[in-house]
């Protein structure tokens, strides 16, 4: 199995890291949508990351469905409650973590892929307006309820947050809101970071290492 694309996305390292966490053996190939085209397209000729190969060749997309795939592969783990109300919950801070890449993802297109002249300031402040109420959402969730961050018990609404956060925070940090603003949602994302999978796979160009411990 592949896992195409690379770590600088969000939804390639959520993948990643739930992977790993569902204890599956994979090969991570670090390769750009923009930098590296043309290799990718000979993997999919849609060029969309993350893109993961199937061990009978079949290839996947988008990070939702390859990792509803690889929870059919985990050997008992799994990363979303099995039913109400804990499914409710998860799939709603899943969701809002998503809306936080996406639009993070789209203020980053817009900002450093589009000419400055043709930058267009309305969409910016509705994508930057949009992915503001998300993290406040997250904020209050969290307050709502604490949501594990340890190794074992961690499942995919956690590592959405952290993935977003660390996105967010490197990417578009003076589109956030004020720190003290997030006080809980900095704090839990803090605390995964600092877990051995989310170090295997860290926010960058490189590629996924071995799990330490």
């Amino acid at each position: 199995m592949q896992l195409i694309g690379m770590l600088d996305s969000p939804y390639v390292r959520r993948t990643a890291i739930s992977m790993l966490l569902l204890g599956l053996h994979f090969e991570h190939r670090s390769l750009s949508v923009f930098r590296t085209f043309d290799e990718f397209s000979r993997i999919n000729p849609v060029v969309k990351a993350p893109t993961f190969v199937c061990d009978d060749g079949t290839v996947l997309m988008d990070s939702t469905l390859i990792l509803q795939y690889a929870q059919s592969l985990s050997p008992g783990r799994t990363l979303l409650p099995p039913s109400d109300p804990t499914l409710r919950r998860a799939l709603r801070i899943v969701g809002l973590a998503m809306a936080v890449c996406d639009k993070s993802v789209q203020a980053v297109y817009e900002q450093q892929l589009r000419p400055e002249d043709k930058q267009h300031g309305p969409w910016l402040d509705r994508c930057t307006g949009q992915l503001r109420a998300a993290l406040v959402e997250l904020e209050a969730e969290l307050r709502k309820a604490p949501l594990s961050a340890e190794r074992d018990v961690i499942g995919l609404a956690g590592v959405s947050i952290g993935v977003a956060w660390e996105f967010a925070r490197q990417m578009v940090p003076e589109l956030l809101p004020p720190a003290d603003e997030l006080p809980g949602l900095i704090a839990y994302a803090t605390a995964v970071e600092q877990l051995p999978e989310f170090r295997a796979a860290p926010h960058g160009d490189g590629t996924v290492q071995p799990v330490a411990g």
